[in-house]
């Protein structure tokens, strides 16, 4: 059997149908193809990526430097921005580029990207963008680089609410494959509806590597028909604030909702067999857990149609297909919904099924009886999704393997509940590095930490205990100090913060008139 030729250098060439590359690089394949696309569709496009690093996006930066060869003669521009909020107001001008008539391009494709905190931060920008649109040959993509298990932020994040806050449709890719094509799908739907698109990327699927179908055809979405108004949905000059909320409530959301109705991002796994009973509803590194559940429980899809058990993998969260949701559960007993976090899907399809005839029980964040069934804090374990599932399948068809099952699992849970550390360590500062001796103070003095590395200073000997959000450093002393006997503190500050908002934080203590003295480091 002879083998193919394949070498790393295959992940961007757009030849290759099937390539190997991981989840940051599957974005940079992303932009290439969009391009590939237009140009095969007789368009000029050009493309702009701009944000600020952070796992699990921390790689991003590195990856698309490194791919600066193939980007630059495709006309991609990659420009890490300051700060996250200025980022978003730099791809809300780069759909500006074409509405005066002094585009050099037909459109500009573009992706925001920065974790959950810069989220948080760019929701004004996120506002005003989305309300003001898109261009038709444009669009634009905003990664949120979820961290659900506060693993590299001081807060544990779940962005989507902020984007459901600015009205801006969320895609939910379940690994690499889905990022490329979701990724495709998100600037159709921007284009089409005239709204920028979100796709939540956590560290299981963007920090994961796959072999895909890279093919550039692979896509192709449905435009469907839809009663558009004279001047159309897309990004205008001298666009009054109220023209924009009307249009983005009355048109282009529903003119979003027809083109999420129109294309295939949801997917029905398991059908239920002839009498589907039980439905789960599940989406990106959630569905995932499912798949690893029913594993567990040994169901394959043979056992699902004997156990009337039916899943759907929703591929967008917000806001869901009302027709899809309706279809999968209808003549269903109960519906699990399985996500992390607080719930989004959840309480879409207790909207939806309200009033309805026989309408089936809908647990998920909490159980038939109103307790807690899947924890919003932490992150869901595939163990407590296959125990929980099982047990509900089990009084409903009994079945003596999948109560063995069941059985086996419980037992190895309560095996690793027992189970205690054998010792801690703390992280502590690499050896060499200067913040082993710039993160301490005189004694009798005490220090606030910020954002970064060092601030692992508050587990060691240091006197440093308290943070703030990044770039309010020290702005809690403005408030504290009035009422502090202390009279003077210190705040760390790294450099990288400095330059992304620390030195307004600066600046307000010195015009508050504090006592603190800022260590940058």
């Amino acid at each position: 059997m002879t083998r193919n030729a394949v070498t790393l250098n295959d992940k961007y060439d757009l030849t290759k149908e099937r390539v190997f590359l991981s989840g940051t690089q599957a974005l940079i394949r992303l932009t290439l193809m969009q391009k590939a696309r237009d140009r095969a569709e007789g368009l000029d496009t050009a493309g702009y990526v701009s944000g600020y690093r952070g796992s699990p996006l921390g790689a991003l930066d590195q990856q698309f430097q490194k791919a600066a060869r193939v980007l630059t003669p495709e006309n991609v521009i990659f420009r890490p921005a300051i700060n996250e909020d200025l980022a978003a107001t730099a791809l809300w001008g780069t759909q500006q580029a074409q509405m005066r008539g002094e585009g050099r391009h037909d459109g500009v494709f573009g992706i925001w990207y920065g974790k959950g905190p810069g989220v948080d931060r760019s929701g004004d920008a996120f506002r005003h963008a989305n309300l003001a649109g898109t261009s038709p040959h444009g669009g634009v993509l905003a990664l949120m680089g979820d961290d659900h298990t506060c693993e590299s932020s001081t807060t544990a994040h779940q962005s989507e609410f902020a984007l459901v806050d600015a009205m801006m449709p969320i895609l939910n890719p379940a690994g690499v494959q889905e990022i490329l094509d979701f990724g495709l799908f998100g600037w159709a739907l921007s284009r089409y509806a005239g709204v920028w698109t979100g796709l939540k990327l956590v560290k299981d699927n963007v920090e994961s590597t796959a072999s895909i179908d890279g093919r550039i055809d692979r896509v192709r979405p449905v435009l469907p028909a839809f009663a558009f108004p004279p001047g159309g949905v897309h990004i205008r000059p001298a666009d009054h604030p109220l023209d924009q909320e009307a249009r983005l409530h009355e048109v282009k959301l529903p003119a979003a909702r027809a083109f999420i109705d129109a294309n295939p991002l949801d997917h029905v796994i398991l059908s239920g067999g002839r009498e589907p009973r039980v439905g789960v509803i599940s989406t990106g590194k959630s569905y995932l857990d499912v798949i690893e559940a029913l594993d567990m429980l040994g169901i394959d899809e043979v056992a699902a149609a004997d156990l009337g058990l039916a899943l759907l993998k929703v591929g967008c969260t917000w806001p869901v297909s009302a027709q899809r949701i309706r279809a999968f559960t209808s003549g269903l007993e109960l519906v699990m919904v399985v996500e992390e976090k607080r719930g989004l899907i959840e309480p879409q399809v207790k909207e939806l099924l309200y009033g309805s005839a026989n309408a089936p029980a809908i647990i998920g964040k909490a159980d038939e009886e109103g307790a807690t069934l899947f924890r919003a804090p932490g992150a869901l374990e595939p163990v407590q999704v296959a125990l929980e599932l099982g047990r509900r399948l089990l009084a409903r068809r009994p079945n003596e393997r999948l109560a063995a099952r069941v059985e086996e699992l419980e037992r190895r849970r309560h095996r690793l509940m027992e189970i205690t550390d054998v010792a801690v360590r703390s992280p502590y500062f690499c050896a060499g590095c200067p913040h082993n001796s710039s993160t301490r103070v005189p004694e009798g003095s005490r220090a606030y930490a910020g954002i970064g590395c060092h601030y692992m200073a508050q587990w060691m000997d240091r006197s440093t205990e308290g943070y703030t959000q990044m770039g309010g450093e020290g702005a809690n002393w403005i408030g504290e100090a009035p009422f502090s006997r202390t009279g003077h503190v210190f705040q760390n500050l790294g450099d990288g913060t400095y330059n992304h908002s620390g030195a307004l934080a600066i600046r307000a203590a010195h015009a508050a008139g504090v006592n603190i003295t800022y260590k940058i480091l």
